[in-house]
């Protein structure tokens, strides 16, 4: 079984996470500073370099103002 993080599910995760933060009208560094997080932390995540886990997820959708759920119905959708 090959890591996640290198299949085509994951490369539409990233797709939507950065889709997401565009639809919010955010800049990576404007999600980054709600994130308390760096610019490049946000890069590596939508560039699917870094792996998000659940938790981090969350708090992604929270500071793009949308739920969590609403994110994963959308995925599972595309998937």
């Amino acid at each position: 079984m090959e890591k996640s993080i290198y299949s085509r599910q994951y490369a539409l995760f990233t797709k939507l996470l950065r889709a997401a933060r565009e639809e919010a009208g955010l800049t990576q560094e404007e999600i980054a500073s709600r994130l308390e997080a760096t610019q490049t932390f946000v890069s590596k995540c939508e560039r699917g370099e870094r792996r998000l886990d659940i938790i981090e997820l969350c708090n992604w959708c929270e500071a793009l103002g949308i739920p969590a759920g609403k994110f994963v119905t959308e995925l599972e959708q595309k998937l």
